[in-house]
């Protein structure tokens, strides 16, 4: 059952099936056309050869004056030959509708007064197709020879059976020629379906490979028809992305792997120090104790920003999303951070333009504007600034986190929010970073339908912008890095 279904609602069995309509059917309506036509062109044909031999019998039977002496032999014999050779019936009714002749003899002197008669008698001859009974009936007046008016009518009776075995005959060869064409159409329809769907079985393998991991390298090339190029080129686009995902995923596990293993290995080292030693002084231990403990709140800084990506990654439908006063939430974050810039000699600076409210999750784009700030001031110059700014449009609202720090390598720029990445590795591990605070942030913004750029010069200092719609936006396209 399930096979048949599936067949039925294959594209095949669809193609078959046009091919079986528009092939078959026009040549079955074909078929009864013509036989159709054909009995009735030949009935007429019949019925007008009728007509005229009708006509040329009712003259002589007026020149013979047949209707008051019908016993002329020659006439007689006549009427015999016509009804042998159309195999019909003739009968002579006169002015008084009695019958003076009937070529079967059955009928003479007898009365007939049907409506054809009749309607002969006032002067217009008849015909009429039984195509029930298969008859053919004529009626033709005969004329009297003196005063030219209808004193007698001619009624011939012709049996079709010519025609009848003419178009059986007909039918039996349409039969055949049908039959052929049925079978051709069939071979045809099931060659082009499969001829046709071939490029998608090609496809559908292509994607099993895929699906089952042994071809994940060579792209699609199907240009067997316009659709199969465009399905083609939206997979390659997609096998493309996949690969992207899973070198991005490889190299993530890596990242955090070592990331991982790195304070691990140190706090390893420093116990392993501690336990080959006896009589270890307590200044020593204490200092171990204390890198050993560093190496802790290192490994727990990696793990809480691990989480917060990961919560990151969830769709927006996680956000909290309600109006929030954004200056006041600039200023909370920043009165967090002034000690860690003043132990730093940095000077933190917030100006904002005009009063802001912004519908936002503040909890993630806190998370975002502090990672910002942050990196501001840990990549900072003795005594440098770091220079907050807030303003806004009637549609958007502006922050700037700018500073006087080393800066960015231009070549490093559009590296600068993938996960792990580092500047410097050396100076990042140094200060206590972890390569996730950009990726985080430029995540928090995106899912505000926002967009984050960057700006920055090597030994001159970097500007981070950020742009969010004033409102949230449901459902529309998320933002991308400017």
């Amino acid at each position: 059952m399930k096979i048949r279904n599936k067949f039925l609602r294959s594209l095949r069995f669809r193609i078959i099936l046009i091919l079986v309509i528009v092939g078959i059917v026009p040549c079955v309506i074909l078929k009864a056309t013509i036989l159709n036509n054909y009995e009735k062109r030949a009935a007429a044909v019949k019925i007008s050869e009728i007509q005229n031999q009708c006509t040329i019998l009712c003259n002589q039977l007026t020149s013979t004056g047949y209707l008051s002496d019908p016993s002329s032999a020659v006439i007689n014999a006549e009427l015999t030959q016509f009804t042998n050779i159309y195999n019909g019936r003739i009968l002579i009714v006169d002015d008084r509708f009695q019958i003076i002749q009937d070529t079967y003899g059955v009928d003479k002197g007898k009365t007939l007064a049907s409506e054809d008669v009749i309607r002969c008698f006032r002067g217009s001859g008849t015909n009429h197709y039984d195509i029930e009974n298969r008859y053919i009936e004529v009626t033709s007046p005969i004329l009297s020879q003196k005063e030219k008016k209808v004193s007698g009518v001619m009624l011939v009776s012709i049996a079709t059976d010519s025609i009848i075995d003419n178009a059986r005959i007909l039918e039996e060869k349409a039969n055949i020629v049908q039959a052929t064409v049925i079978i051709v159409v069939l071979l045809a329809a099931f060659s082009a379906a499969a001829l046709l769907v071939r490029p998608f079985g090609r496809i559908t393998r292509k994607i099993e490979g895929i699906t089952e991991g042994y071809d994940v390298t060579q792209e699609l090339h199907e240009n067997a028809y316009t659709e199969t190029r465009q399905i083609s080129e939206a997979f390659n686009q997609m096998l493309g992305r996949l690969t992207a995902v899973d070198s991005s995923r490889q190299e993530f596990v890596s990242n955090v792997s070592h990331e991982l293993k790195t304070p691990l290995t140190s706090m390893k080292v420093l116990a392993d120090s501690l336990l080959a030693q006896e009589d270890v002084p307590a200044e020593l231990y204490k200092e171990f104790m204390g890198d050993i403990a560093e190496e802790i709140e290192r490994e727990n800084k990696i793990i809480n920003d691990l989480l917060s990506l990961v919560k990151m990654d969830k769709t927006a439908a996680g956000l909290n999303i309600k109006p929030e006063n954004i200056n006041e939430l600039v200023e909370r974050i920043l009165k967090r951070l002034r000690p860690i810039a003043a132990k730093q000699n940095i000077e933190l600076v917030f100006e904002s333009f005009r009063p802001v409210t912004a519908e936002v999750d503040e909890v993630k784009l806190t998370l975002a504007i502090s990672n910002l700030v942050e990196n501001a001031i840990k990549y900072n110059k003795e005594e440098g600034y770091v220079h907050v700014s807030l303003n806004a449009d009637h549609k958007y609202f502006y922050l700037k986190v700018a500073d006087s720090g080393i800066g960015i390598p231009e070549e490093a720029q559009r590296h600068i929010f993938e996960r792990f990445y580092r500047v410097d590795k050396s100076h990042s591990r140094e200060i206590g970073g972890t390569g996730l605070g950009l990726s985080i942030a430029r995540n928090a913004v995106v899912m505000h339908r926002g967009a984050i750029k960057v700006h920055s010069k090597e030994g001159e200092g970097t500007t981070f912008t950020v742009r969010i719609p004033l409102t949230y936006i449901i459902q529309g396209k998320k933002g991308e890095t400017l």
